[in-house]
């Protein structure tokens, strides 16, 4: 048999997360013996588009898979185009419906791995209770399109307390991206009436991408504002876990890598004719767990 070869289509190298995803995949690709490209769309839904095309358009060198994580919509029609040149196909954080009734037409492996991302929300909802019962918090979601977004937020809002007012900025999952968002809010009159008592971001690069914002205020509004508790979320080791041994942010939540595991599933697929399960959930955690991120409170 042919060594297997499959394309990772990522997000964005601008993101410790995506980076560990990278990681991964060249890690699960040594140790099985695959051939693995990861190519990445600088946040853009229009050129990982095009990425693809591209790649499923060129007949000699199609790889046996992709992996993707997409930018924005979960790329129903990519996705039909790769299948239909007889590539498998698996999506990475997003479980969009199509996957099962591509599965029904056919027998390539076409499946989802996916973090339990309503579960995220709920977590970070729990965190929000634990650090701040009320008042006004600020919350950097990533990109509208996204529903990574949408199931976090949701989740959030099912566990914050009822008391909590959520002031929602928008960022692309980067650092910069939420330094200007907050910049940008800080400079508004309107930002000065909120006694804001808490800054949460959807993933950490965000969550620090507002504290570097903080570097512009004056000495005592930068000391008033570092005061806050900062959380994130995707607890990498280096990073993640590392800001909040650190004390820079208070908290995240632990998502694992899924690369690694949805090559894997493609190589089993692969040796023993069996498909990778439609649709597998990864439980996130909260680091530190919520007791102790309580205890830590009182």
């Amino acid at each position: 048999m042919s060594k297997l070869s499959v394309l990772v289509a990522l997000i964005t190298r601008e993101n410790d997360y995506q980076a560990e995803q990278g990681a991964a995949v060249a890690a699960a690709a040594a140790r099985l013996g695959v051939k693995t490209e990861v190519i990445y769309a600088d946040n853009d839904a229009v050129n990982q588009t095009q990425q693809l095309i591209k790649v499923i358009l060129d007949s000699e060198h199609r790889p046996n898979a992709i992996l993707v994580e997409a930018v924005g919509t979960a790329m129903p029609q990519v996705a039909k185009a790769a299948v239909g040149a007889g590539i498998g196909w698996g999506m990475l954080n997003c479980d969009p419906d199509y996957i099962g009734e591509m599965r029904r037409t056919s027998n390539l492996p076409i499946f989802s791995v996916s973090i339990d991302q309503s579960e995220v929300g709920r977590i970070q909802g729990s965190q929000i209770a634990a650090l701040v019962p009320q008042g006004s918090i600020l919350y950097f979601e990533g990109p509208a399109s996204s529903s990574v977004v949408q199931q976090r937020t949701r989740g959030m809002m099912t566990t914050k307390p009822a008391g909590i007012t959520v002031k929602t900025l928008r960022g692309d999952w980067t650092e910069r991206s939420a330094q200007r968002s907050l910049h940008s809010w800080l400079a508004l009159a309107s930002s000065r009436q909120m006694q804001i008592q808490a800054v949460i971001g959807q993933n950490d690069a965000m969550a620090m991408g507002a504290r570097k914002a903080l570097e512009d205020l004056t000495s005592e509004d930068r000391q008033r504002w570092e005061m806050l508790p900062f959380t994130g979320c995707d607890g990498v080791p280096k990073a993640g876990q590392e800001w909040v041994r650190r004390g820079l942010l208070q908290a995240t939540i632990v998502n694992p890598p899924l690369a690694g595991l949805a090559l894997e599933s493609l190589v089993k697929a692969a040796h023993d004719g069996s498909r990778p399960a439609e649709r597998t959930l990864i439980p996130p955690r909260s680091f530190p767990p919520l007791a102790e991120l309580g205890r830590k409170k009182s």
